[in-house]
């Protein structure tokens, strides 16, 4: 019986992984973090516009969240700059990324701008009961999103086994 000897290779950190990225891949994922801040503080009110009001002012934790959850999102779509076989299947990275994104929405948002909050609670309810929960919110989109990019560097430097 024959025995198969394997040498195990060791895994490159995230962190090397990100070193070894290409600048097209930092430019596209600093192009979806701004991007993202736009799509996120404009409705949201955090920039003003003449089109959103918000009946709450920022919480002094929101902007940060917003620039580190951009941050993550962005780097988690330049993940698919240069990707693998798209043979491969879906990635689960790729839907925890985007319900972090989604997440992040809710959290940095006026809790009584929110008109699914506001039918659900009505105003005070709002207040009451959404606006403390925000920050959990807000953990649990940067969470996702970290966990999201950590998923799809480790598994972009896998070779995949031959079938």
């Amino acid at each position: 019986m024959d025995t198969l000897t394997r040498t195990a290779t060791p895994r490159p950190s995230a962190i090397s992984e990100l070193r070894a990225w290409p600048g097209r891949r930092w430019w596209t994922a600093g192009g979806v973090a701004v991007l993202t801040v736009l799509v996120t503080a404009m409705p949201t009110a955090m920039i003003p516009t003449p089109v959103f009001s918000r009946d709450v002012p920022t919480t002094l934790w929101a902007w940060p969240v917003l620039v580190l959850t951009s941050a993550l999102a962005g780097m988690v779509a330049a993940t698919y700059v240069a990707r693998r076989d798209p043979s491969e299947g879906r990635d689960p990275g790729s839907r925890f990324g985007g319900l972090g994104a989604v997440t992040t929405f809710f959290a940095v948002g006026c809790p009584v701008c929110n008109k699914l909050v506001l039918i659900a609670l009505g105003y005070s309810g709002a207040l009451q009961y959404f606006a403390p929960v925000q920050p959990f919110l807000a953990a649990t989109a940067i969470a996702l999103l970290g966990w999201a990019l950590t998923t799809r560097i480790r598994r972009e430097g896998a070779c995949p086994l031959p079938s």
